[in-house]
């Protein structure tokens, strides 16, 4: 998502070296969305992993409905939505197939089994290999299932962001459905590196609830903690957090981004950091100190469909 909006500038170049960089290292999951840009990061991952298709599995997301301009306004679930989104995806990515699509945002106007039957005709039609779902509740996430097999389910997770431990992650383990974290990193937060004060208007996190004012102060202290335990493990903040993300089951699979090839280098350390119970005892703190949505209320609204 960064390299085309949301984090400031573009970064088209940096990007696709970080992808390319990426692919080399073994890292072959690559995820994007019709949102992002809107449109443009597509045509992006498409020209990066052209070379490359059968190397890597290709996601992308649907599920919004734009004006006239490309912006978004509000989410569109329906059937004949998610036909228009697909050819458009399959088109700006260059390839004849995805190997896992979602709906990026349930529509409570739209049963699910609309939604999820109209992708299923896309898996008949051998344009996608696999579907999926993004911050689904669990009720929707058993009636998906009911319907066509999901194949995963994407939604934020990390440190300071464990909501769906409490129903999604025990019902995607009963039905066999893989979990993707994003903002595995608390969209860089975690990492120690991120200063607030010196964001630019052009990023979202600058008037994100937990970055924004007295939340961005208190969360800041918590990530002393993650600094602390790093040091002591001998790796980066970024590592140590991306480290217990992996922890949680081979099932898991989150998806960092950045637009750097020297960040995808140091995120691919964290497959060899092993953490001990004292140090999980010290990070599983985090999440119940944390203050701040993680979305403005606009958007904290399309959750949890």
């Amino acid at each position: 998502m960064g390299i085309s909006s949301a984090y400031g500038p573009p970064s088209e170049d940096s990007g696709t070296a970080a992808i390319h960089r990426a692919i080399d290292l073994g890292i072959t999951f690559i995820d994007t969305a019709e949102i992002y840009g809107p449109l443009r990061n597509e045509e992006v991952v498409g020209a990066a992993i052209r070379d490359r298709r059968d190397e890597v599995q290709l996601a992308t997301k649907w599920g919004f409905k734009f004006g006239e301009n490309m912006q978004r306004i509000g989410v569109d679930g329906s059937p004949a939505n998610a036909r228009r989104a697909l050819e458009g995806s399959l088109k700006r990515l260059g390839v004849d197939h995805i190997d896992l699509w979602y709906q990026h945002r349930v529509d409570p106007g739209v049963p699910i089994e609309e939604t999820v039957g109209a992708m299923a005709e896309a898996v008949t039609a051998g344009k996608v290999r696999h579907i999926g779902l993004s911050e689904a509740s669990a009720p929707t996430i058993r009636r998906a299932h009911a319907t066509h097999p999901i194949t995963a389910v994407q939604s934020e997770y990390s440190l300071w962001t464990r909501d769906v431990e409490h129903e999604v992650l025990p019902v995607l383990q009963e039905l066999g459905i893989g979990f993707v974290p994003y903002s595995p990193l608390g969209r860089g937060f975690l990492t120690g590196t991120i200063d607030v004060k010196s964001l630019g208007n052009d990023d979202f996190r600058k008037t994100n609830p937990r970055f924004a004012g007295e939340n961005g102060e208190r969360n800041a202290r918590l990530v002393e903690i993650v600094r602390e335990v790093a040091a002591a493990r001998g790796v980066t903040p970024a590592q140590l957090a991306l480290a217990w993300v992996l922890s949680r089951g081979e099932h898991v699979v989150p998806i960092f981004g950045t637009t750097k090839a020297e960040r995808v280098e140091e995120n691919a350390g964290a497959l060899t950091v092993q953490l001990g119970p004292g140090d999980f005892e010290k990070l599983d703190a985090i999440a119940d100190r944390t203050t701040g949505d993680r979305y403005a209320p606009a958007m904290m609204s399309l959750l949890n469909g």
